[in-house]
């Protein structure tokens, strides 16, 4: 099987949709001898954050002289970016023949009147598979989508169950309050476990904590106003938590100190678990962890930044971070949108920051919101809006637009990032 084969084999599956739920997975891995079993976990979810404090904890753990497994999804710029060893994809050839060995097992399935296992289940397992054959010493493993009934809660040896920050998403297959998502979410928490969770809303707190102590897990919260002495910037941000002082980020957005000191504590929670984790790995780990796509800079004079907001949750800390970083400055929104996300409120939310907005159809996406329909929906709340007909063609009207001392800001979903980035690039080689 080529590599392009083995992404069409992927890509074939779409059509199966999402289906929570454990049976398939189950199934899946009982016929490739449980790889999963034979791994030990850092299991994250929650609504936003997620893939952050995986970048943070597992760069750390890789200081640390581990050998560590990440699984994250979705992915900015490659597909394989999805498994990762050290911090390096899979390769093409491993994940071509992982693909043919996961096809056959599936076919398997269908002959024997068992459903076609959804992309999102090959997936995690071809990573269970890779991480075992790589001989991982610790998977860092990010839910898809809630946490009870997401396919990688089929696991059983987590060590530490993380919950990011918690709020109103994926309503349709998670429930309409917090609490219910946030019940979702406290799924992946295990007996024998430790807990360790972000300093939620009171709704999502009551849950996790119930849950918790219903499982008897050990449960620390990680309250990020707990860190003092911050130091905010664009490319470096510091702060001071606990007996640590001047712990150095490289993720910039205000939101990130308190993911930062979610990781500080899973990896005190690690520690407890026995794994060593020296004072420097920690502080290496967390000036060296990279997550693009997230408030990241990709110009400069104009300030050009992406970031992955693509909800109300997310867009409410991208609006606070506009606020501090960008005050006093014209800003020119690039805004795409998927069509099943709270568009109206991401609009409310973060509308009266732009002087003007490009809105674009995420590439590639059959959940994309149109331009076109998107513009209609901000030009409700805002005089300036322009439909735009291609990321391209966003990147330099937005350039003609602004001037050197002004900001570009490209938000809305991930899904169009990694091509925002390629066009960046190529734009900034050119100078």
């Amino acid at each position: 099987m080529k590599y392009q084969e083995a992404l069409d084999y992927i890509d074939s599956l779409k059509k199966y949709g999402i289906v929570p739920g454990l049976d398939s997975i189950r199934e899946l891995c009982r016929r490739l001898g449980d790889p999963q079993d034979r791994l030990q976990f850092v299991h994250i979810a929650g609504t936003n954050g997620k893939g952050s404090v995986l970048a943070y904890v597992s760069t750390v753990l890789q200081r640390a002289g581990y050998r560590v497994g990440r699984y994250i999804s979705p992915t900015i710029r490659d597909y394989r970016e999805r498994i990762q060893v050290n911090g390096r994809n899979i390769t093409q050839k491993a994940l071509c023949g992982l693909v043919e060995e996961l096809r056959q097992i599936c076919d398997g399935m269908v002959e024997d009147g068992i459903p076609q296992p959804t992309p999102f289940e090959v997936e995690t397992a071809m990573g269970f598979l890779y991480f075992l054959r790589e001989k991982c010493d610790l998977v860092v493993l990010e839910t898809g989508m809630g946490g009870r009934e997401d396919a990688t809660n089929v696991i059983r040896n987590t060590r530490v169950a993380v919950l990011a920050s918690v709020s109103m998403d994926h309503m349709q297959y998670l429930g309409n309050t917090l609490a219910a998502i946030a019940e979702e979410k406290a799924g992946i928490l295990k007996p024998g476990c430790l807990g360790v969770t972000m300093s939620q809303e009171q709704e999502a707190m009551e849950v996790i904590c119930e849950k918790a102590r219903l499982l008897q897990v050990p449960l620390t919260v990680a309250d990020g106003r707990g860190a003092k002495r911050v130091r905010y910037g664009l490319e470096k941000q510091r702060f001071d938590y606990d007996s640590l002082k001047d712990l150095e980020i490289g993720l910039a957005g205000r939101y990130q100190i308190h993911n930062a000191v979610l990781a500080v504590e899973v990896c005190r929670a690690l520690s407890a678990c026995g794994y060593t984790i020296a004072e420097e790995a920690l502080r290496q780990g967390l000036r060296e962890a990279r997550w693009p796509g997230r408030f990241t800079v990709l110009g400069k004079k104009p300030l050009f930044v992406a970031d992955g907001a693509h909800n109300e949750d997310a867009a409410k800390k991208l609006a606070e971070s506009i606020e501090f970083y960008f005050t006093n400055r014209r800003i020119i929104f690039i805004m795409g949108i998927l069509k099943d996300k709270a568009y109206e409120k991401i609009i409310e939310l973060t509308a009266g920051y732009a002087d003007q907005i490009l809105t674009v159809t995420p590439p590639d996406n059959p959940r994309a919101m149109g331009s076109y329909e998107l513009a209609r929906e901000a030009a409700r709340v805002h005089p300036r809006v322009t439909a735009v007909d291609s990321l391209e063609e966003a990147v330099e009207i937005s350039h003609l637009l602004a001037g050197r001392e002004d900001v570009i800001l490209a938000f809305g979903s991930l899904s169009y990032l990694g091509r925002l980035m390629e066009i960046m690039e190529r734009r900034n080689g050119k100078r």
